[in-house]
């Protein structure tokens, strides 16, 4: 089977699996709304990413160099399996000692009484990670997708059990994770056969060597670009302004406006799924820059097109997906969507460059560049929460994905060459800018002129999504 049709084909099988998953989790956010307090929220929303912190760095960026090696034909699977396993196990052991310590951080003052929980967090999310990316690098696409869909649905079934049932708020929230990703870990485990390639005589000392030296500036990487979005939530935990809201119950509503643009992460990390595989098996290819330029101009036209569709219907779409009935405060989430929704594209976008420095094992200049951004978040933050509140902090995300994008499209494509218009990306966020403030100041007549930049956005992006089309149809 040639690159564009496999990729088209992994594409379609992911969108499968994850397209009724992720909408059904989207919808969660309506029980969470219904159920929990904008303060219940705020720490919900504190917790998730101080797991997602702590986890590549105990698992040592698991996520990045399994698929790498595993993918790679010159590496023994059950050697890259059970030496990933062990370094797994290894991390988790150390996170468990170090958990309970640093809750005594001011700062981190949220953890205490969830301590326990985070933990065990983290560890059923890691074997379920351990898991999920070693049936990607056999290239067992369809047990992942439906692996997808079955976590979805018990991640849905013990919400409702221990939220809406229960009443358990944020810890019946952590216990649904929980359970869920062991389910996930366990079929995983058993429908794959992994025990097949798990044993002490596999475990290869130098490929673990290996594997960390290529992992080992991906972790910062990671954990910066986890930083990016915790540091928006303790900013607007720990500040104080006389003229915006700030505070635990905003850091709820904060988190719920990132809901939405996850519309826009869905289409990507749909496609990124198959697209790193590709990435990687594709790395030697003679035709590779000219592949590398078909994917990435019908990526970024689909992205913006994506992202024009959803600024237009943001109110109707986040009514959807948030309940206001039980707490009103969560009626105006909407309004700090907009920008969001664009520094999501961009995050998009980071994810598909990054894949470049992975596949060409360039990883130093993959956190250069996330460390640039972190930087710029954090300074932003600093600046802008205390006067446009959660805004701000949206503000802030979107310029520190914005810079990192112009670093990366031009220092990943001295590894990989491939034509780029920049004078069509400056034209399509220009446009996407407009509409945003178009939603958040509502003036007369905005819609109409919504409806105008959305058709032009299509207009402007067409060309460059059918020419890929065009492509996979001729082969």
């Amino acid at each position: 089977m040639n690159k564009y049709k496999k990729l088209a084909l992994n594409t379609f099988i992911f969108a499968i699996g994850s397209f009724g998953s992720k909408i059904l989790v989207l919808l969660l956010t309506r029980l969470y709304t219904k159920y929990l307090s904008p303060a219940d929220s705020g720490i919900k929303e504190l917790l998730e990413p101080t797991a997602l912190f702590l986890q590549p760095i105990f698992t040592f960026a698991l996520q990045e160099y399994l698929i790498r090696f595993g993918l790679d034909k010159n590496y023994d699977k059950r050697e890259v399996f059970t030496t990933s396993s062990i370094i797994t196990f290894a991390g988790m052991a150390i996170m468990a000692l170090i958990v309970p310590i640093i809750r005594f951080i001011p700062a981190l003052d949220y953890i205490q009484g969830y301590t326990v929980l985070l933990i065990v967090y983290v560890i059923t999310s890691s074997l379920r990670m351990l898991c999920q990316q070693f049936v990607r690098a056999r290239d067992m696409v369809k047990l992942f997708s439906l692996d997808g869909i079955l976590a979805t649905l018990t991640l849905f079934a013990f919400n409702m059990i221990f939220i809406a049932g229960f009443h358990w708020g944020v810890k019946g929230f952590m216990l649904a994770v929980i359970l869920s990703d062991f389910c996930s870990a366990i079929f995983l485990f058993l429908a794959a056969r992994l025990w097949e390639y798990t044993g002490i005589g596999f475990f290869n000392k130098a490929l673990g060597g290996e594997m960390m030296r290529f992992a080992a500036p991906l972790i910062p990487t990671i954990v910066m670009w986890t930083i990016t979005s915790l540091s928006d939530r303790m900013f607007i935990k720990e500040m104080h302004s006389d003229r915006v809201q700030l505070g635990k119950a905003a850091v709820g509503i904060y988190g719920y406006a990132n809901r939405i643009p996850n519309l826009i992460s869905m289409v990507s990390t749909i496609f990124f799924q198959a697209w790193n595989m590709s990435a990687i098996t594709e790395n030697e290819s003679s035709d590779r820059s000219s592949f590398y330029e078909k994917v990435y101009g019908a990526y970024e036209a689909i992205l913006f097109i994506a992202s024009a569709g959803l600024l237009l219907l943001i109110k109707p779409v986040a009514a959807i997906f948030i309940n206001s009935s039980t707490y009103s405060e969560y009626g105006n989430v909407y309004i700090y969507t907009p920008i969001l929704v664009i520094a999501v594209l961009f995050m998009s976008l980071n994810q598909f460059l990054g894949s470049i420095y992975s596949a060409t094992k360039h990883t130093r200049n993959s956190f250069w560049t996330a460390l640039a951004a972190c930087a710029v978040n954090l300074v932003m933050n600093y600046f802008l929460i205390p006067e446009w509140g959660i805004q701000g902090a949206a503000v802030a995300t979107l310029l520190s994905y914005y810079i990192c994008f112009w670093l990366r499209i031009v220092d990943a494509r001295y590894y990989v060459p491939f034509r780029f218009s920049a004078g069509r990306s400056l034209l399509n966020t220009l446009a996407l800018a407009i509409m945003c403030w178009l939603t958040i100041s509502a003036p007369k007549m905005y819609i109409l002129w919504e409806l105008i930049i959305t058709a032009a956005v299509v207009f402007i992006n067409y060309e460059a999504v059918m020419a890929t089309v065009k492509k996979l149809m001729k082969r």
